[in-house]
Parts: C-alpha cells; sequence; structure tokens
C-alpha cells in the first residue's frame, strides 16, 4: 500500500465500518501493550493513528480521570466509528495528520501508535513529529497485535529484511528521530518496541 496520506485515507475509509467485527480478539493485546508503556495516573497521552479507537479505553483506565487521552486520526470514517462505538468517552477524538500535530512542544507523557509506522509516509521525520509533542523522558509505544510474521502470513507475504519494524532498521531510525528503543519483541501474538523521548 502507497503511505501518500491520501492513498492511506482511501484505504481505511473503505474498511472503517468492519474495522472493529474484522479484529475482535484484539482487546488482551492492547491492554498488554499499553501496560508496557508504564503508564500513571494523571498522564497525557495519544493514539497516534487511533482509528476506531480500539485502544481509547485502555490509555482511560491506565491515566484514570485524571489524565488526557487524545485519539488522533487521518480518516474522518475511522473517527465516525469511534464516535459510533462512544469512544469519545474515554478520550477527545482530533481529525489530524501525525505528520503535523496540533499539539505544543513537549506536551505528553507518552504516545501509543498501533499498526501505525507502515503507513507513516516519512517514517524518520513523522517520528522527530511524535518526539516533538512528548516531554524528555516521556516513551513511545510501536504496537501492533500480532508479530510480523504472523501479520504477513495474513496477507500472503514474506516478511523481508527492508521491513520498517524490523529492531535493525528501527533502532537507528529512532535513534535518528530523538528517540532510544528500551524493549523490543516480535512474537506471533504481539509486536511492541518501546522507546524512551531522549533528553
Amino acid at each position: 500500500m502507497s503511505n501518500d496520506p491520501r492513498d492511506v485515507q482511501e484505504f481505511f475509509t473503505a474498511r472503517a465500518a468492519d474495522w472493529d467485527s474484522r479484529f475482535p480478539d484484539d482487546g488482551p493485546a492492547y491492554a498488554q501493550g499499553v501496560a508496557a508503556i508504564g503508564l500513571r495516573s494523571g498522564d497525557k497521552v495519544l493514539d497516534a493513528g487511533c482509528g476506531t479507537g480500539r485502544a481509547l479505553p485502555v490509555l482511560r483506565a491506565a491515566v484514570g480521570r485524571e489524565g488526557t487521552v487524545l485519539g488522533a486520526d487521518l480518516t474522518p470514517a475511522m473517527l465516525r466509528q469511534a464516535l459510533r462505538a462512544g469512544r469519545d468517552a474515554d478520550g477527545g477524538l482530533l481529525l489530524a495528520d501525525v505528520a503535523r500535530l496540533p499539539l505544543r512542544d513537549g506536551a505528553l507523557d507518552a504516545v501509543f501508535g498501533a499498526g501505525l509506522i507502515s503507513h507513516l509516509p516519512e517514517p524518520a521525520a513523522n517520528l522527530r513529529e511524535l518526539a516533538r509533542v512528548v516531554r524528555p523522558g516521556g516513551h513511545l509505544a510501536l504496537f501492533h497485535p500480532i508479530g510480523r510474521r504472523a501479520l504477513a502470513a495474513r496477507h500472503g507475504r514474506q516478511v523481508t529484511p527492508d521491513d520498517l519494524r524490523a529492531e535493525p532498521n528501527l533502532r537507528p531510525m529512532l535513534a535518528g528521530s530523538g528517540w532510544r528503543m528500551i524493549s523490543y519483541v516480535d512474537e506471533d501474538v504481539q509486536f511492541l518496541a518501546l522507546a524512551v523521548r531522549e533528553v
């Protein structure tokens, strides 16, 4: 799939209505992914590329009512599905491109990105934008509810060495974008790369 924002928008618009029903068993993986961030009560967190907002309830539970949860997505149809599902009760929804977030520098404690990196048009620059809005010492979780090998098999492909999510590719890209990778898990049941915002 193209990483042109218009193509990404078109791709997800066509799938928005049945997105949640296509992946009904992802809840536990999302809970594990969010738990790994180590969010605390009162933290401010962004779900970047939030889609239908499946992570918002888990993020809200992690930061409590005192915290701030935002979900940003490029595709209006996905945000409409989040509204229909009532997930706006758990976080504010923003129609926004993660390449140009309407947030001030250092506004957040963490960013959660489910399935995000493979849809970024300029991954290094976009990761820098995420770093811009996170305070020094804050966290980034790049997540997918299944690992790279399982995801490739789902699409009838093989995992290739040039995959952005491969650790030898992702670690230096994060480092060049203001992040330091602190953990990396790529198993059939989950992909999770956790990074800390450099000071």
